[in-house]
């Protein structure tokens, strides 16, 4: 399928947080790429299985999903924005990047949008642990997975500049 495609696609994912959908707007402005909010486009077509009560969050319903993105990634151009990674095809994307952001920051990230308990508790521990970086690594090529520090405003800009490097490469590649 990446052979046919004329762009990329791209997967951007981490615990919640970490600057996900900042990345992707900002891309979105550099590249022109279509972007695909997973938990929009679940809200918006009632892609859930139940409720969680635990975490107070709908549960995702991953075979509707993949089976409404499915069209959309065949011609490339796509970024993919969603927390978790293990469940897309791996013949999707180009390449994962997986943002990772320090406890602290995420701790006071996580505690504006209103999580707290476990919710929180989990998120931090999962970003402590690695786990979304140890599923993209378990779910796709390891050479086309990256780890990506998304601290600051200023790493925010120079995650922006690889990405965008990065797409200029595998066009030039693509010639």
């Amino acid at each position: 399928m990446a052979e046919s495609r004329s762009l990329p696609n791209i997967l951007i994912t981490g615990t919640p947080g970490v600057g996900k959908s900042t990345l992707c707007q900002q891309l979105v402005e550099r590249t022109n790429f279509q972007w695909l909010e997973v938990g929009k486009l679940a809200k918006e077509n009632n892609c859930y299985e139940e409720f969680d009560e635990v975490y107070r969050c709908p549960v995702l319903h991953e075979d509707k999903i993949l089976d409404l993105m499915e069209d959309q990634m065949t011609d490339g151009g796509i970024i993919v924005d969603y927390h978790g990674c293990d469940f897309f095809p791996e013949r999707w994307f180009d390449i994962v990047f997986v943002l990772r952001t320090n406890n602290t920051a995420l701790f006071d990230r996580l505690s504006k949008r209103g999580y707290s308990g476990k919710k929180l508790e989990d998120n931090i521990e999962c970003e402590i642990f690695g786990t979304i970086h140890e599923e993209a690594i378990d779910s796709y090529k390891k050479d086309s997975v990256f780890e990506l520090s998304s601290n600051s405003a200023d790493e925010m800009d120079e995650n922006v500049e690889q990405i965008v490097q990065w797409i200029e490469q595998w066009k030039q590649n693509k010639m």
